[in-house]
């Protein structure tokens, strides 16, 4: 009998390959747009391998999708009210740390994300992941050091930071404390 996390896994695999088929991409083309291998990605839209945080940012990012939205479309519920006890989480198999889409799935212009970042967690982003979005990184707890291009910020409880032109980024926690900060999203107006 398969668990919740299964049947989780198992929906986001389709809806990955459901939304690279509806913009028209083939594996190849998502590969090449992500830089994800062909093999993983198949492996990825058959459930045979479970994504890890930059698999999907990568993949979310060259099909123009937040990482929410492809979790959340995952869930497949299009309620306007997001209930605490059924906000969907994603935990990166490779760090550990936990993503937790806060607003409801509704596609709306703005997007709430709460992360708990684990003790020296790294989860490195490509500046493609963040070309069709603005974004805005608000620290609720602990330290996270924030690597933008070549810029480097150290962001403590209470500070936000509104992302620059899209660059590669490096979310790290160098300290001994778990971290917990909220993101919010927008689509760039074209």
């Amino acid at each position: 009998m398969a668990d919740d996390s299964d049947m989780f896994g198992d929906a986001l695999a389709a809806n990955i390959r459901s939304a690279r088929e509806s913009v028209g991409m083939t594996v190849a083309g998502l590969a090449e747009a992500s830089g994800v291998s062909r093999a993983m990605i198949s492996k990825i839209e058959r459930g045979e391998a479970q994504p890890t945080a930059v698999l999907l940012t990568r993949l979310s990012g060259a099909l123009e999708l937040t990482l929410s939205e492809l979790i959340a479309r995952a869930e497949g519920d299009m309620v306007r009210v997001a209930r605490r006890s059924e906000q969907p989480e994603w935990r990166d198999p490779e760090t550990g740390y936990v993503r937790r889409a806060v607003s409801p799935p509704a596609r709306g212009i703005l997007e709430l994300v709460e992360v708990e970042f684990p003790p020296g967690a790294s989860v490195a982003a490509p500046a493609a992941a963040y070309s069709f979005k603005e974004q805005q990184i608000w620290v609720l707890s602990g330290h996270l050091r924030f690597i933008e291009g070549d810029l480097v910020h150290e962001l403590d409880a209470g500070d936000c930071l509104q992302l620059g032109p899209p660059s590669d980024c490096v979310f790290v926690n160098p300290t001994d404390e778990p971290c917990r900060y909220l993101v919010v999203l927008g689509k760039r107006r074209g």
